[in-house]
């Protein structure tokens, strides 16, 4: 089994945001200075979610994560957790990508990274709380997809996710490869 885990390194949503600026003119938030950068909190539930696969039937975790000037130290973090690789998208153009920029960039990575059997995403990232690359990612790569997931367990070929829903909860399965979130 090969799970692949797509994780954002943000700036510490619990940093104090009176620092925080709006530059109006290139449409972003700069954060603090000295705000240090963190795994997205919704990425890591992702990463804890493939650990518990593991630990219970065996596989194989590949982390990738795309952006400028990365903090590789924390990205190391995946790795003592008990990721086996780690793929690092690096190059200046990719400071301001959009949702829809990202899931193809994470796409063609997934892609040249070979076959996989799940990919995990956070619900959203912690910094825009977007929620879209995950589910751009499997439609890009023709996979179903699974959002809003609580608890998931694989067997026999498939996905089986029990997901938050306005009024409660519901299980759906798919088949593997998949995308959940």
């Amino acid at each position: 089994m090969r799970i692949i885990v797509c994780m954002k390194q943000v700036p510490d949503p619990s940093a104090s945001s009176s620092g925080t600026k709006v530059d109006t003119e290139a449409k972003r938030v700069i954060p603090p200075q000295g705000t240090p950068p963190v795994l997205s909190p919704f990425d890591e539930n992702a990463l804890e979610a493939a650990l518990r696969i593991k630990d219970a039937q065996g596989a194989r975790i590949t982390v990738i994560s795309a952006g400028r000037n990365l903090a590789k130290a924390v990205l190391r973090k995946t790795l003592a957790a008990g990721a086996d690789d780690l793929i690092l998208l690096e190059d200046n153009a990719f400071e301001r990508l959009d949702s829809y920029a990202t899931a193809h960039l994470v796409a063609t990575a997934i892609r040249e990274a070979g076959a996989y059997d799940l990919i995990l995403c956070g619900r959203q990232a912690a910094d825009t709380d977007a929620g879209q690359v995950g589910s751009g990612i499997a439609e890009i790569l023709k996979i179903p997809c699974i959002t809003a997931a609580c608890k998931l367990e694989l067997s026999n070929g498939k996905v089986i996710v029990e997901r938050v829903v306005s009024d409660g909860s519901e299980v759906v399965e798919a088949p593997t490869p998949a995308l959940v979130t």
